[in-house]
């Protein structure tokens, strides 16, 4: 038999832990399974003004990044491919291509803003503080700047956002806002059986009525 364990949550959306709970993983009766509900990403309204998420694992940025960001996006400024070029300048190396930073800082901030967003509206204020170079590990976190229902689509709000990214020294490297639009909870019906990204009925599956 398979059962749903749906868990709390926290006030912040994330599910409580079962070591915070009174059921355990001892108390699996005989011959029961359940599907337990992991992280499914914030909805409209898990986000308040003023809340900081801290993104989860750093990334340490490679020349392969950097080169093939800078040929698929046909950057042909020499300080990102051009070693000896960028050896003569004020850096005295190559640096990360700055497209290449925004896409990383916003990838990284997707599991704490934008899984459950049906648009992105926009990234606005964008400014790099510093050089990024190979080697530099990235680091990321977003504050909830406002947020707002729409007169006009009622399953959805806005929440704009400000995204920073350090390095390993931390040294703020980029901010940007972005603005996503993201699902409400009550549109969205998540479950255990069924997260994002998952079609109906694939992979394990309560039994009937359960």
């Amino acid at each position: 038999m398979v059962l749903i364990a749906v868990r709390d949550r926290t006030a912040s959306g994330w599910p409580i832990a079962s070591s915070e709970k009174s059921m355990t993983t001892d108390e699996h009766t005989d011959g029961e399974n359940r599907i337990v509900e992991g992280w499914h990403g914030r909805y409209y309204e898990d986000f308040s003004v003023g809340d900081i998420y801290k993104h989860p694992f750093g990334r340490t940025v490679t020349e392969t990044d950097n080169v093939w960001m800078t040929n698929v996006t046909m950057n042909l400024n020499p300080m990102h491919f051009n070693e000896a070029y960028a050896a003569e300048t004020e850096f005295g190396e190559r640096l990360v291509d700055g497209t290449f930073v925004i896409a990383l800082a916003v990838g990284m901030s997707v599991i704490d803003i934008s899984v459950n967003a049906t648009a992105n509206l926009g990234y606005d204020d964008i400014r790099h503080h510093g050089p990024v170079y190979h080697g530099d590990t990235i680091f990321a976190e977003s504050e909830v700047l406002h947020k707002r229902e729409l007169e006009s689509r009622d399953h959805v709000g806005i929440v704009t956002t400000e995204l920073r990214a350090y390095n390993q020294d931390n040294d703020l490297v980029l901010s940007l806002e972005r603005t996503p639009m993201v699902l409400k909870r009550s549109h969205a019906e998540p479950s255990a059986a069924q997260p994002p990204g998952w079609p109906e009925g694939v992979g394990t599956q309560p039994e009937p009525d359960q």
